[in-house]
């Protein structure tokens, strides 16, 4: 029987075929966002079973399985991990259709090597042949890496963290793949939240810094800012709801921060207003150290209150948000540029309808710092798989320049996502292949695939300048 994931899995005809076999299969990976633990990494941390690699935290997988009526005690609860393990392969047949089927099955093929479809009936198969193989070396977080052919990780850091696993791993010769932080200081922007005061508290405990006006906090964001610079910190990254763009002096900033540390009622509008000055006040930071600024947009979190107060955040209770973005973005944008202090920046949305205001902001703001200095960036989450991939790349190919994109990235706490890579690029050769066969692109398989292998690491490797 012919195996599900063959050799041309989502690879439909001849063109499509050539570009992903002949160039961009044996690409290097740039994972340039994702939300790996530095310190599973610096421990070369193994795993004791697959329901521990595949299943702790991968809220994707929990929202499948709770749609099929599954007890939380097997999803996210203290049920034991065979018995959780076994929730799942019983879902997975259900998930035909959604990308988590793919996504599983390519990662049993390519970490695992069996071509066994999950289910209830292969379930304990499964669960041997894994975890069996899970007890060997080569499935160390570092070698699953390794083996990945993974050269560069940025992880998300907050400010306060000092970084120590960060410096643990560059300090180990054998591992070749540069692990990076990445500056996310969202909790220092998001004032209306109950644990801002806190948060500032702590900052200023790291910063030794007493944090009791507005200007100190900017000073406290600024010097962690550079310690990060100094630990090889190249990419900023702020999950934003909605892009604010309210005009905003410093006074105005500095008096709304003291409201919130006084524990008064912040409007709405006071609010977008010391957002945007802060990050405003960031991007200029990050312009000024070479950085790349992230934007992820659009996200509307923690919508079941019920299950947060159970399980907390980032659990599988978050959905796409709808709002106003074209006037913020452009403005956004060109407040910083005109002053020429506008970063190298990537702007994602979880909401596609927002794609054609994106893909044309990007362009208005390009000049003056190499190919990309704006990059409409690739399908996050909610559109993270084939039909959200192809139509972002068909939008930006429209818009802007396919050419110039930084391709994927994980965006995942998972050590077996890297075959999201090899997902993405069966997807673009999968599209560009199409033009070809359509006749709206010429079957010079030396241009295109350049073009692809650029889309797959090397647009990703200039444009960070990690060395």
């Amino acid at each position: 029987m012919k195996p599900f994931i063959d050799d041309n899995f989502i690879l439909p005809n001849e063109s499509a075929q050539i570009l992903y076999h002949e160039h961009a299969k044996h690409m290097p990976i740039y994972d340039y966002h994702c939300h790996l633990s530095p310190k599973e990494i610096a421990e070369n941390k193994s795993f004791k079973n697959i329901t521990e690699i595949w299943l702790y935290g991968d809220h994707y997988k929990w929202r499948a399985m709770r749609s099929l009526g599954i007890p939380e005690e097997l999803i996210s609860g203290n049920g034991e991990d065979y018995d959780k393990f076994k929730s799942w392969a019983k879902a997975v047949p259900h998930t035909i259709g959604n990308p988590l089927y793919h996504w599983t099955h390519l990662e049993l093929k390519r970490y695992f090597d069996t071509d066994l479809l999950l289910s209830e009936k292969t379930a304990d198969e499964i669960w041997e042949h894994t975890n069996e193989l899970l007890q060997s070396p080569q499935f160390s977080t570092k070698k699953i890496i390794e083996n990945s052919n993974v050269k560069v990780i940025c992880t998300t850091d907050d400010p306060t963290d000092d970084l120590q696993y960060h410096h643990a791993i560059k300090d180990d010769k054998q591992f070749q793949t540069k692990v990076l932080p990445t500056f996310r200081p969202d909790k220092a922007v998001e004032l209306t939240r109950p644990d801002f005061n806190d948060y500032i508290e702590k900052l200023s405990s790291v910063t030794e810094i007493e944090i009791s006006s507005y200007e100190h906090l900017l000073a406290a964001i600024d010097n962690r800012a550079h310690y990060f610079h100094e630990a090889g910190c190249r990419l900023s990254d702020h999950g934003i709801q909605t892009l604010p763009y309210e005009p905003c002096t410093f006074e105005e900033a500095a008096n709304i921060f003291l409201k919130a540390r006084q524990g008064l009622t912040v409007t709405e509008q006071e609010e977008m207003k010391y957002k945007t000055y802060t990050l405003l006040f960031l991007g200029r930071l990050y312009a000024s150290l070479g950085w790349t600024m992230q934007l992820h947009i659009g996200a509307i979190r923690n919508n079941n209150e019920r299950m947060f107060a159970k399980l907390g955040p980032d659990t599988g209770f978050d959905s796409i948000h709808d709002f106003s973005l074209a006037r913020q973005l452009n403005g956004f944008l060109n407040e910083l540029d005109k002053t020429n202090e506008l970063p190298k920046m990537i702007i994602y949305t979880l909401n596609p309808i927002h794609n054609y205001v994106i893909a044309t902001a990007c362009g208005n703001f390009q000049s003056g710092a190499g190919k990309g200095k704006i990059q409409f960036g690739s399908g996050w989450w909610f559109v993270d798989q084939k039909e959200g991939m192809l139509q972002q790349m068909t939008d930006l190919a429209n818009l802007g320049l396919l050419s110039t994109f930084v391709g994927m990235l994980t965006d995942s706490r998972s050590f077996l996502s890297y075959t999201r890579h090899e997902y993405f690029r069966r997807v673009l050769c999968q599209l560009v292949g199409g033009w070809v066969e359509k006749g709206e692109a010429p079957a010079d398989y030396e241009l295109l695939g350049s073009m692809i292998k650029d889309i797959c690491y090397n647009n990703a490797n200039s444009y960070f300048q990690i060395k």
